[in-house]
């Protein structure tokens, strides 16, 4: 085996494991508000689903700030 091909190979695992730890975190965020957008919003969970979808970060803060009622 060449020594070309081993080289390398821990940094692509190790942005393998990065995406799909950033994947579920992603997902975790967007279970989450709608799990209790269903509960404390008055407006509909699955935009704010939504929102979180399409910018997880940006999606969280407004809904904490925006989407939960006191």
């Amino acid at each position: 085996m060449s020594p070309i091909l081993l080289q390398g190979g821990g940094a692509g695992a190790l942005f393998l494991l990065f995406g799909l730890l950033m994947l579920l975190v992603q997902l975790g965020i967007i279970v989450w508000i709608y799990s209790d957008a269903q509960q404390r919003s008055d407006q509909p969970a699955f935009l704010w689903a939504i929102v979180a979808f399409l910018a997880p970060l940006l999606g969280l803060v407004l809904y904490l700030i925006l989407g939960r009622n006191r």
